[in-house]
This record gives structure tokens, C-alpha cells and sequence, in this order.
């Protein structure tokens, strides 16, 4: 088994957010919390949002933005069975333009 982490990409504008009603947000909670459930045995970490965000360089720190908003780990055969458990993930529906990229973490050598 490899783990894989999912970082979830929103394509949500500032309006877009602001039309989304608390009945569509509380149906995409539920949404979720099923995926969540149907997948458990795969989750390594449900993850978070992914909010404040700071970029370290050479030259120092500064906050960024961009469209990552959340991740999760999973532990999946393959990368292709990884990818498959994301497929039908509830995110992807919420807004036009929303993905999910899935990356393996091989274990570190030795």
C-alpha cells in the first residue's frame, strides 16, 4: 500500500462563494461526511482547509493566495485505485472548474 495525497483545488470566484446558500453548504457537508464514510477504510488523514498561507524563500517570507483549499491523505494498491476513490468526491461538483490532484508519497528510501 502507498500513501497519496489529494490537495483539492477550488475554482471558486469571491462571488461564487457568496452564492452559495447554507442549504447547498449543508448538503455538500453531507456530501462529504458520506464520501468521508464510504472511504474510511483508505484515510490516513481527513486533512483540513487549507487557509493563511506563507511562502519561504531565500529572500524571506511573505503571504500568497492561490487555489489550494483543503487536502487529504489516503492509502491506496496503486495511484490509479487512489485516483479512482477522489472520481466521485462531492468537491468536484461544487463548483464549476474545481479539481483534485492526487500526488504519491513514496515512503523514504531504507
Amino acid at each position: 500500500m502507498a500513501r497519496f495525497l489529494a490537495l483539492f483545488n477550488g475554482a471558486a470566484g469571491e462571488a461564487d462563494k457568496v452564492d452559495l446558500t447554507d442549504q447547498r453548504q449543508t448538503e455538500f457537508l453531507h456530501a462529504w461526511a458520506a464520501w468521508a464514510q464510504a472511504n474510511e477504510k483508505a484515510i490516513v488523514d481527513p486533512g483540513a482547509p487549507l487557509n493563511a498561507k506563507k511562502l519561504v524563500t531565500a529572500r524571506g517570507v511573505e503571504d500568497f493566495t492561490d487555489a489550494l483549499t483543503a487536502y487529504t491523505i489516503v492509502e491506496a494498491g496503486s495511484h490509479d485505485e487512489a485516483v479512482q476513490i477522489f472520481s466521485g468526491h462531492p468537491h468536484l461538483g461544487l463548483f464549476a472548474g474545481n479539481s483534485i490532484a492526487v500526488l504519491e508519497c513514496p515512503p523514504p528510501p531504507g
